[in-house]
């Protein structure tokens, strides 16, 4: 009776732990699966490279953008947009790829073309017009300016 009871308990824990095996084997080619096909938005964004016979343009200092601080501005360098005008070619929505893709998550770029190509163009003063309408990037109404209700 009682080598009968335990050989059903051992049998019982066998089947038990090879279970547990097969499902943490089963986890593991999953998540390295998941690894190997990253979903599009995580792949890193490459602007094409610059022809290795033309110059290459001399960086700006894109931080001079309201809403780009050093870390924002270190992606984008990254990821080959350097100057005012390869900014202001951009649109907000590859920008935003971009960011993603160095793990910016909080960024509100609609305005960063806009304001890169007034800077692009020198033109400094309508640049400082628009940012002072601006926070972190964005427009703001006249009350969000003014420490109104958000």
């Amino acid at each position: 009776m009682i080598s009968r009871r335990i050989r059903v308990l051992g049998t019982l824990a066998l089947v038990s732990i090879l279970g547990w095996l097969v499902l943490l084997l089963w986890w593991l080619r999953f998540r390295q699966g998941r690894r190997a096909a990253a979903p599009p938005s995580q792949r890193p964004i490459r602007l094409p490279p610059v022809s290795e016979a033309g110059p290459r343009p001399t960086p700006d200092d894109l931080k001079r953008i309201e809403g780009i601080g050093p870390k924002i501005a270190a992606v984008l360098r990254e990821a080959g947009i350097v100057t005012f005008a390869q900014l202001a070619a951009s649109d907000a929505g590859r920008i935003r790829q971009v960011l993603r893709a160095g793990g910016v998550r909080i960024a509100f770029p609609e305005t960063w073309p806009e304001q890169a190509g007034l800077a692009a163009a020198g033109e400094w003063e309508m640049l400082k017009a628009l940012q002072a309408e601006l926070k972190g990037g964005r427009r703001v109404t006249a009350s969000r300016r003014a420490g109104g209700p958000s």
